[in-house]
């Protein structure tokens, strides 16, 4: 009822509007002295110039906009409305003969564009000035804009707009020096980024938001840097691939995440060889509520298999990721199995009862410190659970095995890694004679993962330090999960059989390095504020990841970021024997395990303090 009661007004404001102009037209062309015969075709055509006013305001939505949000749209549909208002009423008074005097539908058409118009957008200007005052008078983060551009433009709008939010933007960098000193939505741009720490400091912000969405992933990374070193609390908006729609909106800010300082490209996928192994098959995955096991899951899903299984011994992340898939993608045939991997007779009935066409065997144990104090836990879970998964691949005619590896399981110095590297030459033997095509994807450690650093270094942060750093010099390569999960998924699509697929990790980056920059996302100062304390090497670990061995050389692939390694030349009863006798030592010290690994896995030796 409210509702109605203001359109009712406004409609009645606009007819007042309208006649009013109409007078002013009169007074323009004839003064006070406005000839009795106007006035009679005044009084014959008021009304039905008022009623095709109007109707061309309801056409075009004069009384259903929301003017509290008008903007140069809003504007435009007034002109447009009176415009067409007038050049009806126009014609309708040639038709009738009862035509008013051009000046006066001029006068009429520039006074309600501004009346009505005017009495729209005052609401919009009355909530302009509320927001300033509220922004004047509240207390909120003081924000710089880092990009003046479409982007930087409606999220100050937004901020401006929404005091209650907390943001208070105050100024904008941008790289384009002709836009210096100019104004947006009345903030200043006041430099560019060679400007930042100055600008930081003299008007005392309090977080910088990189609002940029259209720049590459390693100019974004850059910029990154550049505003981590003026010790703000950053954020950001989404790269322009990331972005629904391309729209951008002020929940789309995000704290900046270690990820976006990795500079890489978003990985190119040959679809349509995806789809083809994937689209309407039976796929597997072990693991599957683990780290890499569910984004594998998540880009399976996208290539509409007949049916996702996902497999883990652990029921809360399959069942996350279970609700999850379902309200992402409703025609998706997926099923949770809670199972083992180390129980065989398990996995037969599995693999018999839904006859998977592809296997991404993820499940795995991979905490290097962890497997050293309980090795026999990774022989059962690497090399036995892994022998199971494949055997009833062979048995029950998959077409493609893909395990998921680890640059540990190169030249290992832990039982982790060797356990892993054992895991590869189980599946390259039994290439040779399954039908089954059996491949390995060897990749580093995966940002965000669990048990990686960047949880803990999280936690420690917040805890106000300091950040453990085992050695200054260590270092490791890191990719993001989608893009180790893309990449497992393209590389199975290039299989053929026996490869060890190794993906480009880019730069090994500095683990000391990834904790500083870490520090100064959240807002601190390393070594000033948060501590980094060094607390030696762990049992089993590296300073530096190798993702290849010498012996198997290196081979480029049609793709620019995956790399096979040459086939290893493994016997399957070779292997089996080799298991027996692990399988004989579970019962024994763990010594016994470590020694046979050393016999059976040529490049493993083993780090003892």
């Amino acid at each position: 009822m409210k509702r109605r009661i203001k359109v009712a007004l406004l409609v009645l404001s606009d007819i007042i509007f309208i006649n009013a102009a109409i007078f002013l037209g009169y007074f323009f062309r004839f003064s006070w002295r406005i000839p009795p015969a106007y006035l009679e075709r005044y009084k014959e055509s008021f009304i039905p110039i008022s009623i095709l006013m109007v109707i061309s305001f309801y056409i075009f939505k004069l009384y259903t906009s929301i003017w509290r949000y008008a903007s140069i749209e809003e504007l435009l549909s007034v002109i447009v409305a009176v415009s067409v208002g007038s050049a009806v009423s126009f014609i309708y008074g040639v038709v009738m003969r009862n035509r008013l005097p051009l000046s006066v539908y001029f006068v009429m058409w520039a006074f309600t564009i501004m009346a009505s118009g005017g009495l729209r957008f005052l609401r919009r200007v009355i909530m302009h000035f509320e927001g300033m005052q509220a922004l004047s008078g509240k207390k909120g983060k003081r924000i710089l804009i880092f990009g003046a551009g479409d982007a930087g433009a409606i999220v100050a709008k937004e901020m401006k707009k929404h005091p209650e939010l907390g943001y208070i933007p105050v100024a904008f960098v941008d790289d384009d020096k002709s836009k210096k000193g100019k104004y947006i939505q009345g903030i200043p741009i006041v430099g560019d980024r060679n400007d930042l720490g100055d600008v930081v400091e003299e008007m005392a912000i309090d977080e910088i938001l990189i609002a940029i969405p259209s720049a590459d992933k390693e100019e974004r990374a850059e910029i990154i840097r550049l505003c981590s070193q003026t010790g703000c609390k950053l954020k950001t908006l989404p790269g322009i691939y990331e972005l629904i729609g391309g729209k951008v909106t002020i929940s789309q800010i995000r704290d900046v995440e270690i990820e976006d300082l990795l500079g890489r490209e978003p990985v190119e996928l040959n679809i349509d060889e995806i789809a083809d192994y994937l689209k309407d098959k039976v796929v597997l995955v072990t693991g599957g509520g683990g780290s890499i096991g569910s984004e594998l899951c998540r880009q399976i899903a996208r290539f509409n298999p007949k049916k996702l299984l996902i497999l883990d011994i652990y029921e809360n992340g399959a069942y996350n990721l279970s609700m999850e898939l379902k309200s992402q993608y409703k025609d998706l045939d997926q099923e949770v199995i809670i199972a083992s991997i180390r129980e065989r007779e398990r996995l037969r009935e599995i693999f018999k009862k839904y006859r998977p066409n592809v296997v991404f065997h993820a499940a795995a144990h991979k905490h290097v410190p962890l497997m050293e104090a309980n090795p026999k836990e990774a022989i059962k879970n690497n090399i036995l659970g892994t022998l199971n998964v494949v055997r009833c691949a062979d048995e029950f005619g998959v077409e493609k095995f893909v395990l998921i590896s680890t640059d540990k399981a190169v030249n290992p110095t832990n039982i982790m890694g060797a356990t892993k590297r054992f895991a590869e030459m189980i599946i390259q033997a039994y290439d040779k004679v399954s039908k089954t095509e059996y491949v390995a994807v060897r990749f580093g450690n995966v940002l965000g993962s669990s048990g990686s650093v960047i949880p803990l270094f999280k936690e420690q942060i917040k805890k106000g330090g300091p950040v453990t750093v085992t050695h200054p010099e260590i270092n490791r390569y890191f990719m993001t999960i989608p893009e180790a999960a893309q990449l497992v998924i393209q590389a199975g699509a290039m299989a053929e059989g026996g490869e060890i697929f190794v993906l480009d990790m880019g730069k090994p980056v500095k683990i000391v390095d990834l904790a500083r920059q870490l520090i100064r996302l959240s807002g601190f100062e390393p070594d000033k504020d948060i501590k980094i304390e060094f607390t030696g090497l762990r049992p089993g670990e590296k300073l530096y990841e190798e993702l290849l061995m010498n012996e198997e050389g290196l081979k480029k692939t049609k793709h620019k970021k995956i790399f096979i390694g040459k086939p290893g030349e493994f016997d399957v009863d070779k292997i089996n024997s080799m298991i027996e006798s692990l399988i004989d030592a579970l019962d024994d010290e763990d010594e016994k395990i470590f020694k046979l690994m050393e016999e059976f896995v040529p490049t493993y030796k083993r780090k003892q303090d």
